[in-house]
């Protein structure tokens, strides 16, 4: 059988039942790609979400069904919407990531629910289980053996196979059109993505389970030593979250953050932040907090010799970028985070000052506290201990009905003092 036949046979089995469900659906073709670009150079990103070159809308889909013995059906309980989801339906992302994504899908990866229906195959959970997901589609889920290298070393999110297997091409749940994300009232998972929420933990507390996985993956790839100084540039929600992990794997060190909104930045402070450097005279600060000197150039930005020993960059475009790396130490880490399109880097302050660009995406196994456990484990573990306060940044919840506004409120985040946004399915 061919990729193509494939794909629909996955896709009318997962979709055969008569039951209709309401679900966040995003597609785009090149037409409309390039309609969509041009027509919000004039009316704005609202094209994006409204009008005849809209890239998401609410469509209905058939409730699913399990694919094989080995996975899951959870009905829905919150959803989170993520940076990544705005960026895909304003089409920021680069078409590099192209090859591993496939439309129309029904987006959302930020998970949580229960356990409705358990395959044959599944023998750690069953019916009436709170998982959290983790929407990555490795090896396992895709039934590839042997495992791809970054499979067998625990990192089923930097997967060689995405574009392969038994599922249409997605690294994640919510970008591929062979299975629906979370943006739905039903989904099916793979037994490899699910974590046990811990008994008594609030599923409203549990969804931030995703992004929390990812600051702490970060921190665990990049710790900073004991009287380190650190800088996270963007106090949103993984950088909220990014702090929080430092402060709780690293207490001894010294943080710092970059963040435009003083809500934002307010939290920051309050969640573990030593200082907030504000976007006025960064680099004069920048070089009291690190003791570091500040050298301007003939022409250009001033760099730092001395510096931050760890930068955490939670927005990934070519202005934060290049600022990071002049505020970075000699032998310094920055670890990339944000997910931005193109970027033009002066490479000077890499050479000059040996330092090392890390890049951040995804989660997986690490070893903790003498164990080796997965990522999502420990972030429940210390969401539900309170170690760390992710539930606080949850500020709006939305009905599915309400993505538009919920969009709204994710472009302007500061006029409406919001951090995270999640769509609920509860009543």
């Amino acid at each position: 059988m061919n990729f193509s036949s494939y794909s629909e046979t996955i896709i009318t089995s997962h979709h055969k039942r008569g039951v209709k469900l309401k679900a966040l659906q995003f597609h785009v073709t090149v037409p409309q790609f390039i309609a969509a670009k041009s027509l919000s150079a004039v009316f704005g990103n609202r094209v994006f979400y409204k009008g005849p070159v809209r890239t998401v809308q609410v469509v209905d889909i058939s409730e699913p069904v399990l694919p094989s013995r080995d996975w899951v059906k959870i009905k829905t309980a919150f959803c989170g919407f993520c940076g990544s989801d705005l960026n895909l339906i304003l089409l920021h992302d680069s078409p590099t990531a192209s090859p591993f994504t496939s439309f129309p899908c029904i987006t959302g990866h930020e998970i949580v629910g229960e356990i409705v229906e358990a395959g044959s195959g599944v023998q750690e959970f069953l019916s009436g289980d709170q998982v959290a997901i983790n929407p990555m589609l490795g090896c396992a889920a895709r039934e590839i053996s042997p495992l791809c290298a970054s499979c067998r070393n625990g990192r089923a999110g930097n997967c060689e196979n995405t574009a392969r297997g038994n599922l249409p091409p997605g690294m994640f749940i919510g970008i591929t059109r062979g299975m629906n994300g979370g943006f739905a009232p039903y989904l099916v998972a793979h037994k490899s993505q699910l974590h046990k929420i811990p008994k008594g933990m609030d599923l409203k507390t549990a969804v931030m389970t995703e992004p929390a996985s990812v600051a702490l993956q970060a921190v665990f790839d990049n710790l900073p030593l004991k009287d380190e100084k650190a800088l996270v540039i963007g106090g949103g929600v993984i950088g909220n979250l990014i702090i929080q992990s430092i402060r709780y794997l690293s207490p001894d060190c010294h943080i710092s953050m970059i963040e435009p909104s003083p809500f934002a930045a307010e939290l920051g402070l309050r969640l573990g932040a030593d200082e907030w450097i504000k976007s006025r005279n960064v680099y004069q600060a920048a070089a009291r907090i690190s003791k570091a000197t500040v050298y301007k150039p003939m022409i250009g930005k001033e760099i730092l010799m001395g510096g931050f020993h760890r930068i955490y960059d939670t927005v990934g475009n070519s202005a934060t970028l290049n600022l990071g790396m002049r505020l970075l130490s000699a032998m310094g880490v920055l670890s990339v985070v944000g997910i931005a399109g193109d970027v033009k880097l002066d490479l000077t302050p890499l050479w000059l000052k040996l330092q090392t660009v890390k890049g951040v995406y995804a989660y997986g196994r690490v070893s903790y506290q003498g164990e080796d456990q997965h990522v999502f484990d420990i972030a429940l573990q210390l969401m539900h201990q309170k170690k760390i306060q992710a539930d606080t940044l949850v500020t709006h919840k939305f009905r599915l009905e309400e993505y538009e506004q919920m969009i709204q409120v994710n472009l302007n985040k500061r006029k409406h003092r919001a951090i995270k946004t999640v769509v609920s399915f509860t009543q």
